[in-house]
Formats: C-alpha cells, structure tokens, sequence
C-alpha cells in the first residue's frame, strides 16, 4: 500500500494485507496519536488495510484558540 506520512513530509511503501494499528505500530507510531485516512475515509484500528489503498497518515492536533488582549 502506498502510505503518506505528514510530519515529515514522506511516502513509502508498506506491504499488506495489516490492521491499521498494526501499520502504526510497523511504523513506530502511537495509535492514539495518529488518523488513518483511505481515500477520503477515517478507519478504525481495527479495519484492514490492503496492497490496493492509498493511505494517509496524520497526527492528532488539539487546542484551542488564542487569548486575546480584550480577554485579559
């Protein structure tokens, strides 16, 4: 499967058929911290992901807007 990777901008190549956690976990990831996107579609770590897909990996990003001067 053809997998992107986001921080830092990479693409490899991973042989399936794996679990997408079993894909992060290959990848030295941690599951909780990471989306795996095919196609448009969100998986679960559960789902399998084969040779065919298009995988997208990102990271979990939280937080939350700035103060402003007026909340001060």
């Amino acid at each position: 499967m053809q997998v992107q990777l986001s921080h830092p901008s990479r693409a490899i190549e991973i042989k399936g058929p794996k679990k997408a956690k079993d894909l992060l976990k290959e990848l030295n990831l941690v599951v909780e911290a990471h989306l795996v996107i095919r196609g448009d579609e969100l998986v679960t770590e559960d789902e399998m992901l084969y040779d065919q897909d298009q995988i997208e990996i990102r990271p979990v990003i939280s937080g939350g807007s700035p103060r402003l001067a007026s909340d001060r």
